[in-house]
């Protein structure tokens, strides 16, 4: 929801294919349910609902790993200035969409589907994983680590709205230095302190 909500604000067509596959993905959520419930299964509806999910999936999928290759520098140049360059982080994204035979898939996964009353491929099933040395942040990075992490990717979230669209945001941080050593705190007042930002609201 973080991701999609940055590339909405800057792409519009993503936004409206975003709505229009989940409204889809309800539906065919609610098909398989009712399917389940009579022991009759409709072919001709459930097609109904795959060509477009499976087309939007496709389109959804290719958007946000452009965007990722776009955002990441972006999040971790402020990592690095906020670590002091002592840590290595990234962002993958994984999406099942992006292989060659995920309509194949798609529709091999029905059984699956039927049984679990729900869609279990598509971009609403994918992954950002983020790393820190090579590893899951999220399993081995300290407390600092991941705050850190927060952090960098809103200022990441800051420069890329400003960039795409032209404007100075108006920078939140809230509850901001918790869980942060005095050399980061340190390095993220200099950080927020360039020019570069304008208004900020910063409680502790």
């Amino acid at each position: 929801k973080f991701f999609d909500s940055i590339i909405s604000q800057y792409d519009s067509e993503y936004l409206k294919t975003l709505i229009r596959y989940n409204h889809i993905l309800k539906q065919r959520n609610a098909l398989l349910k009712s399917m389940a419930d009579s022991g009759k299964v409709d072919t001709v509806m459930l097609e109904t609902y795959n060509e477009p999910l499976i087309r939007d999936s496709r389109f959804i999928a290719s958007k946000r790993s452009r965007f990722v290759e776009e955002f990441v520098p972006h999040f971790q140049r402020n990592y690095d200035r906020i670590a002091e360059g002592r840590e290595l982080v990234d962002i993958a994204y994984e999406s099942k969409a992006l292989m060659k035979d995920f309509e194949l898939k798609y529709k091999e996964g029905l059984q699956k589907d039927m049984l679990t009353q729900r869609t279990n491929l598509g971009i609403h099933r994918d992954e950002y994983l983020f790393n820190i040395g090579g590893f899951p942040i999220k399993k081995y990075g300290s407390q600092g680590q991941q705050k850190s992490l927060l952090v960098s990717l809103k200022l990441a979230q800051f420069e890329f709205i400003k960039s795409h669209l032209k404007i100075t945001p108006v920078l939140l941080l809230d509850d901001i230095f918790d869980k942060l050593d005095e050399v980061r705190v340190e390095q993220l007042v200099r950080l927020v302190h360039d020019e570069n930002f304008g208004q900020i609201f910063i409680t502790d």
